[in-house]
């Protein structure tokens, strides 16, 4: 948090409903923090994502509101504009690209609304910036050009989102969630909120998760209630070292205990990229979505795509109905590159970067039961 500033200037950023895209707006927040050191800079936003920002130094204050991602709800965004009117913000920032979302910051009376033009938003956003896709083609650019002081200054390189780490409530988790830190964890985020066509076969986490599981390596399985049974089913399938923290923790949680894996392996989701900015290398899985759009911003990373003719539909349920961009990915190579950090050789992986230590590994335990991947 910044010190308090005489004429500092004011900035209200109104930032993502979805986790993963406030994870990427934090490289925005880093952004104007080094291009403007003294400036107050405030975030609106519901508070499944305005939990996120007490882990970001960049950000002064987050300001809530209880609003449904569909929702108009006029008159809470009225109430809500009257209170930071008396604010005297000198610039708003919205990231979303809908008219509701530019709503607050023009009742609010804020002079300056810099944004996309988006659904028609002339009058509510007067500083219009342009977006080059061919120049800049992933989501974590396109809210950090909107950080800079004109149209066409350029955008250098970005530093990579990282949460505060809170040691002191990571030991508590340990100590509560009974996590064994005797022997390597790969962290798992099996869901998949927006649909079923970003998300890898539970058969196919079930048969990683056991051959994790073999090798003497935990894995560590996160979701919401939504995911409830999905998560007990990959626990079962590790039924040595599998731990199922399916509804146990927070998202602020999650960043905790994404930092005590060795990796972190999910489908193309919120949690995965909250998880980027904390574990030390995530592994994701992509289908309905392009894997250079949103890759996940971790020291470092793989992707695995097929690139089908038929992706990315961008679709919540896969309109061909056999969700082959996904269920053919193999186990196999996701398993390699777990083990191995350095397998670049691997079909199905799309890209891989950074470096990161490869996990110790015990005898495979035998079971003639499980399946052959």
């Amino acid at each position: 948090m910044t010190a308090t500033v005489e004429n500092q200037p004011r900035i209200l950023i109104v930032g993502p409903s979805w986790i993963g895209d406030m994870v990427m707006a934090q490289s925005l927040f880093m952004l104007l923090r080094a291009r403007l050191p003294d400036a107050r800079i405030d975030v609106l936003a519901p508070s499944v994502t305005a939990n996120l920002l007490e882990r970001m130094p960049e950000v002064d204050h987050a300001v809530r509101m209880e609003i449904g991602h569909r929702e108009i709800a006029l008159g809470a965004r009225r109430r809500t504009a009257r209170e930071l009117g008396a604010r005297g913000y000198d610039q708003a920032i919205v990231l979303q690209r809908s008219a509701k979302a530019a709503l607050v910051p023009w009742l609010a009376g804020i002079n300056r609304r810099t944004g996309y033009l988006g659904e028609m938003r002339y009058g509510l956003i007067n500083d219009v910036r342009t977006l080059d896709t061919s120049l800049y083609p992933r989501k974590v650019e396109h809210y950090a050009l909107l950080g800079l002081a004109a149209e066409g200054d350029e955008l250098g390189e970005l530093d990579r989102p990282k949460l505060q780490i809170d040691s002191d409530r990571r030991t508590d988790l340990i100590t509560q969630l009974g996590l064994d830190r005797t022997r390597p964890a790969i962290g798992f985020a099996p869901g998949a909120a927006y649909g079923g066509a970003k998300q890898w076969p539970a058969t196919h986490f079930a048969r990683l998760a056991a051959e994790l599981d073999r090798r003497g390596i935990a894995t560590w399985i996160f979701g919401s209630a939504a995911d409830r049974t999905l998560a007990a089913e990959l626990a079962a399938a590790a039924p040595r070292h599998g731990v199922n923290l399916c509804e146990r923790t927070s998202l602020v949680d999650i960043a905790d205990i994404a930092s005590l894996t060795n990796a972190f392996v999910g489908n193309d989701t919120g949690v995965t990229h909250l998880a980027a900015a904390a574990a030390p290398r995530v592994l994701a899985i992509y289908g309905s979505t392009h894997p250079d759009y949103a890759p996940p911003l971790a020291p470092a990373e793989a992707r695995f795509w097929l690139d089908l003719a038929c992706a990315p539909c961008r679709e919540r349920h896969c309109p061909l109905g056999h969700n082959a961009c996904m269920r053919d990915i193999p186990v196999h190579d996701v398993l390699r590159a777990c083990l191995d950090p350095d397998a670049r050789d691997i079909a199905s992986l799309h890209h891989a970067g950074g470096s990161a230590a490869a996990p110790a590994v015990e005898p495979i335990v035998s079971c003639e039961s499980e399946p052959s991947i």
